[in-house]
């Protein structure tokens, strides 16, 4: 067989490099924020009860194996979702002005948020925030904010409890149908009732329902908590 001539055999040496850096990625398959998109992505298909590990993998395009390199569990891949959800949040307000204000403005964009993913709202409300810089980030925001209003402290996490039952109630009330109180054939048997959802209906000049119940009950929290305040 003739030898391979040294032009030859850099060619050949030379392709097989280029080869091998054709077929070597610039950068990590998987990072944490492609698996939160993902795992989000994922779950606005077919809810949380959809969100299993093999699932998550599938969408990634990887083997079950290489995520488990970067979450250990589906308990991780929560916490990446809670984290980038809570980073979402607009805390700005307290940053200066009224501790009203503040809180109206979190409130307003926490309820927003999450009425985007309600599926998993029964997951991230009990959800420990132990290890997750952006939620542990809001909540400090949050609890500096009330501190600085003058907030007895230990009524400070009951009161951001109270708040945050509300809002999650709140952003399930956002995708609502608009017929949700038809009282229907039974309309007659539930006169009071009945007139209310008329006058309610007819009261409404803007926006959806949903919001006007928002304001009416977040003002009425802001006033009860705000007399907690030294």
């Amino acid at each position: 067989m003739p030898a391979v001539s040294a032009a030859q055999g850099r060619s050949t040496s030379n392709g097989g490099a280029q080869r091998r850096r054709a077929g070597r990625p610039s950068a990590a398959v998987l990072d944490k924020a492609g698996i939160t998109a993902a795992a989000l992505e994922l779950i606005s298909r077919k809810g949380y009860g959809g969100l299993t590990m093999a699932a998550l993998a599938k969408v990634l395009e990887v083997a079950p194996s290489a995520l488990y390199n970067h979450v250990a569990s589906k308990q991780d891949v929560l916490l990446l979702v809670e984290d980038h959800l809570m980073s979402l949040v607009d805390l700005s307000g307290f940053g200066g002005g009224s501790w009203e204000d503040a809180v109206r403005a979190w409130a307003w964009s926490y309820r927003d948020v999450f009425a985007e993913h309600t599926p998993l709202i029964p997951v991230i409300a009990v959800l420990p925030v132990t290890d997750a810089p952006q939620t542990l980030a809001m909540y400090e925001t949050v609890s500096k904010g009330f501190l600085d209003a003058g907030f007895p402290q230990e009524r400070i996490i009951p009161a951001i409890v109270a708040l945050e039952s509300f809002i999650f109630g709140s952003a399930y009330d956002v995708t609502a149908p608009e017929d949700i109180f038809d009282s229907g054939s039974m309309a007659g048997s539930t006169p009071n009732f009945s007139a209310a959802v008329r006058s309610s209906a007819a009261g409404q000049e803007r926006g959806r329902p949903a919001d006007t119940a928002f304001s009416l009950g977040l003002d009425a929290l802001i006033s009860g908590l705000g007399a907690l305040r030294k």
